[in-house]
This record gives C-alpha cells, sequence and structure tokens, in this order.
C-alpha cells in the first residue's frame, strides 16, 4: 500500500471513529442536561467554565461559542484557579468543570473549592463514576468508547465529544432566548452579518465629497466635478434640491450623440428623478436596491436635503457580499 492510500485511510478512520463517538453521545443525554441548561438560562451571573490540558482548551471555545449567542461566559484555567484566579468566581455564577478522566490531581482540589462557595457545579466528563461525576450538582456525560489515536491515548474522540456537548448547550440556550440573527449580528457588528443587519447608509456615507453642479453648470464643470469626486457621477441641484443625476455614461452618450457640447449644459444630459434613498436605511437595503435595478450609484437625501452619493463600492468595501 502507498504512503498517499495510508495517510487517506488514516483520514478517513479518524473521521469516522469522531463521528461515531459524537453519534452516540444522544445515549447520554439525561435530565441533568436539560435542568443544568435551564439553571444556565435562569442564572442571574454569569457561566464559568473550566478545564485543565486539551479540556482547557475546550473549555475556551465554549466559552467563546456561549459569549457570542447571548449567554455571558468567562474561562478559568483549572490550574490558575487554585493560585488566585478562583477570585473571578461570583456567587451568582454557574460553573462547568470539564475533565475526560474527572479525576486528575487539579481537578480534586478545584471541585471542593468551588462547592465550598455554593456556586451549581456542572460537570462534564466521560466518567460518571469519576471523582468529578459524583461531586457535580448535575452531570453532562461526555463519554467514548475509545480515542482515534491509535494508542488510545491523545485527546481526539474525547475532545471532539465535549466541544459537541458545549454546542448543543449552547444552541438549547439560543433557543430557550429566542435568539435571532439580529441579536446575533449584535455580538458580531464587524462581521459580515453583523454589518448585514446593523450597518447603515449614514454609517459609510462620505460626506466629505459630495459632487454637485447647479443646472446650468458647462459640460466642462460637470466633467471636472465627476472627475474631482471620483464617484462616476454628480448630481445636479436646483435651490438645494435634487432635481437630476449626470453619470459617466450619460456624458459618453452626449458626446456619441453630439460633434459639440458648448451648447449644452447639465440640465440638458442630466437623468431626471433618479433612484434616492434615506441615510437610515440598512446598506443591504441599499445593495437589493442597486443590484434590482442594474445601477451602482444611489442619490442619498433625507428631508429633501442632499446628503451625498453611494457608490455600489461602498457596500463591497464593507465586506457585505
Amino acid at each position: 500500500m502507498d504512503t498517499t492510500t495510508t495517510i487517506l485511510n488514516s483520514a478517513k478512520n479518524t473521521i469516522l471513529a469522531e463521528s461515531k463517538s459524537i453519534a452516540e453521545l444522544v445515549n447520554y443525554l439525561t435530565y441533568d442536561f436539560a435542568e443544568a441548561t435551564k439553571i444556565i438560562y435562569n442564572s442571574k451571573g454569569r457561566l464559568v467554565v473550566t478545564g485543565i490540558g486539551k479540556s482547557a482548551i475546550i473549555a475556551q471555545k465554549i466559552v467563546a461559542t456561549l459569549n457570542s449567542t447571548g449567554t455571558p461566559s468567562v474561562f478559568l484555567h483549572a490550574a490558575e484557579a487554585v493560585h488566585g484566579d478562583l477570585g473571578m468566581v461570583l456567587p451568582q455564577d454557574v460553573i462547568i468543570c470539564i475533565s475526560k478522566s474527572g479525576n486528575s490531581p487539579e481537578i480534586k482540589v478545584l471541585v471542593p473549592l468551588l462547592k465550598r462557595f455554593g456556586n451549581t457545579l456542572i460537570g462534564m466528563t466521560a466518567d460518571a463514576n469519576s471523582f468529578l461525576g459524583k461531586e457535580s450538582h448535575y452531570l453532562l456525560h461526555a463519554y467514548v468508547e475509545s480515542e482515534a489515536c491509535p494508542n488510545n491515548l491523545a485527546p481526539t474522540n474525547s475532545t471532539t465529544a465535549q466541544l459537541v456537548l458545549g454546542d448543543a448547550l449552547a444552541v438549547a440556550l439560543m433557543e430557550l432566548r429566542n435568539f435571532k440573527s439580529e441579536d446575533f449580528a449584535i455580538y458580531h457588528p464587524g462581521g459580515a452579518l453583523g454589518k448585514k443587519l446593523l450597518l447603515k447608509i449614514k454609517d459609510m456615507l462620505d460626506t466629505t465629497h459630495t459632487p454637485k453642479v447647479a443646472p446650468d453648470a458647462s459640460i466642462k464643470k460637470v466633467i471636472m466635478e465627476i472627475s474631482e469626486k471620483r464617484l462616476g457621477v454628480t448630481a445636479v441641484i436646483d435651490n438645494e434640491k435634487v432635481i437630476g443625476i449626470i453619470t459617466d455614461g450619460d456624458i459618453r452618450r452626449m458626446l456619441n450623440d453630439n460633434d459639440t457640447f458648448t451648447h449644452l449644459v447639465a440640465k440638458d444630459i442630466m437623468t431626471k428623478n433618479p433612484k434616492n434613498i434615506n441615510s437610515n436605511i440598512l446598506a443591504s437595503e441599499a445593495l437589493s436596491i442597486l443590484e434590482n435595478n442594474s445601477i451602482t450609484q444611489l442619490v442619498v437625501i433625507d428631508n429633501d436635503i442632499y446628503k451625498g452619493i453611494l457608490h455600489l463600492h461602498d457596500i463591497l468595501k464593507e465586506g457585505i457580499v
């Protein structure tokens, strides 16, 4: 068997072993999972997630997921807890302690200290009969038959099982909170989804470069204004109101239809009643308007006052699509 085939078979076996371990987790879901979820949901404090070794890394990921989905959470390293970090635990906090064996020395030292404070302790372990399993108020049973590691040593299936249980907990809490995509966006304002649901035109509009000309402006003036503001368009303003726009395309069509343009002014070549929007609408809505009308610019008008030009590139630059 060649090396490539050996590598691919190894990868397939690992994936199948982990997927089997995850699928079997449903057989270990009990009343404790539901009760633990309700206690976290009803808690007035935070969720403190702790662990040691690879379980500590999983704990950090679970904390990140919970924080981004509406459950305030903090990570506490089990080894550092007994050296002062235990002070971060507040009376109303709920604690999840993660350990595959449930019998590591750090866990045996930490668990009695946590219980002494009177906090609810939720244990996540593969061994329900371990020290952690027996001492916890509620058990999240992350049982796996073996690791994907050929020596049955390196945490593989077990850490994946812990991660999946953490995800199951986060999703259950999301559903209890009726957590919507709009809520998710609030916690991810810098991401594409956050911007799609939160970013408004006024948040991205450049009001320092607002191309505009008078109705009787010369074509030379129009061309200079479009070139200077570099948006490929200028608004035509009369008595402080937008009466039309002139785009690069309008200039090209004019040149194609006329041998000379000295007799023409802005109002002769402008497009009347241009598509316009209010600066308070979402950028995602503006994108839909641009796409539906096959245009690249929109005039921004608030209470009949010209605010500027929104270009398709402004939206693309924000990474909304």
